[in-house]
C-alpha cells in the first residue's frame, strides 16, 4: 500500500477548515495543523482543537505571518491546505513564497472553495473579494506550485439555515423575500461534503492544476424552488415580496461586502 500523504491544514479552528482536519485524519492521513497561539484560548476553538488533537492531529504553533513557523510545518508534509476567510486571501502570499522556497510540496490547495473567480460576474461590484483570489491563483500559477482549486460554490450552513434570507437564523413562517425573479439556480454544498472530497481530490493525478468543480445534480436550487420545498415542510403558503433585478442591483451597491455576498442570486456563474 502506498504511503499516505501527509497533510498540513491551515485554518483548521474555522467552520471548513475544522472538517478539512477531520476528513484528513479519518481518511488516515498524517495530518498537522498550524494554529495560532491566541486559537488555543477561546472554549469553542479550544474543544476543536482538542477534538482534532484526540483523534490524531497534531498540532504546530504558528501563523501565516510568521515565516519560521510556515517553513517548519511546511517541510513536514507533502500538501498544504488553507481555508482562511476569503476576506483574508492576501494574507496566502507568505505562505505562497515559504512553499516555493520548500521545493517539497506536492499540491497546494489555495483558500478559495467558494465560486470560481475567473468566470464570476458581479456587475463591477465585487468590493476586491473575488479579485484577491483571482490575484492568489495567479500568484500559484506563476510561481509553478502544483496546485488543485476546489470550487463549491455556497456552502450550506451559510444560507440554508435563513431560507436565503439576510438577517434571519432560521427560516421565516410568515414572510419571504424573493431577488430578482426567485429562478436562478444557486449550488449548495454541506462543508463535511466539501471537505472529504478536497481530501479524495489532493492526490488524484487528474486534478493536478484544475479547478474542480462540485455541483452535485441534488443540490441544485432556485429561490423559488427552496420556498416551494419549505411551505410543504411547514404545510402554509408564506407571503412572498420580489426586489426586481435592478432595484437589487441598487441595493447591493450601497452594501458593505457581507450583504453583498449574501445577496447575490443576479451572479452568473
Amino acid at each position: 500500500m502506498a504511503e499516505k500523504s501527509k497533510v498540513l491544514i491551515i485554518g483548521a479552528t474555522g467552520k471548513l477548515g475544522y472538517y478539512l482536519a477531520k476528513a484528513s485524519v479519518e481518511s488516515s492521513h498524517p495530518t498537522f495543523a498550524l494554529v495560532r497561539e491566541s486559537s488555543f484560548s477561546p472554549p469553542q476553538k479550544s474543544q476543536k482543537l482538542q477534538s482534532l488533537r484526540d483523534a490524531g492531529a497534531i498540532l504546530l504553533k504558528g501563523s501565516l505571518e510568521d515565516e519560521e513557523s510556515l517553513l517548519d510545518a511546511v517541510k513536514r508534509v507533502d500538501v498544504v491546505i488553507c481555508s482562511i476567510p476569503s476576506k483574508q486571501a492576501l494574507d496566502q502570499k507568505l505562505l505562497i513564497r515559504v512553499i516555493k522556497q520548500a521545493g517539497s510540496i506536492k499540491r497546494f490547495i489555495p483558500s478559495e472553495f467558494g465560486a470560481d473567480p475567473d468566470k464570476i460576474q458581479i456587475s463591477g461590484m465585487d468590493y476586491n473579494f473575488y479579485s484577491k483570489k483571482a490575484e492568489m491563483r495567479r500568484l500559484v500559477e506563476a510561481e509553478g506550485i502544483p496546485y488543485t482549486v476546489i470550487s463549491c460554490n455556497f456552502l450550506m450552513s451559510y444560507l440554508l439555515p435563513s431560507l436565503v434570507q439576510p438577517g434571519l437564523k432560521s427560516p421565516p413562517k410568515d414572510k419571504v423575500t424573493v431577488f430578482g425573479d426567485g429562478n436562478v439556480k444557486g449550488i449548495f454544498v454541506k462543508d463535511v461534503d466539501v471537505a472529504s472530497f478536497t481530501i479524495n481530490a489532493m492526490d488524484d493525478p487528474r486534478a493536478m492544476n484544475k479547478v474542480v468543480y462540485l455541483r452535485p445534480p441534488g443540490n441544485v436550487y432556485s429561490l423559488n424552488e427552496l420556498i416551494e420545498l419549505w411551505e410543504s415542510k411547514i404545510g402554509m403558503k408564506l407571503e412572498k415580496a420580489y426586489i426586481p433585478e435592478e432595484e437589487l442591483l441598487g441595493i447591493i451597491k450601497g452594501m458593505e461586502l457581507f450583504s453583498a455576498e449574501g445577496l447575490r442570486p443576479h451572479l452568473k456563474v
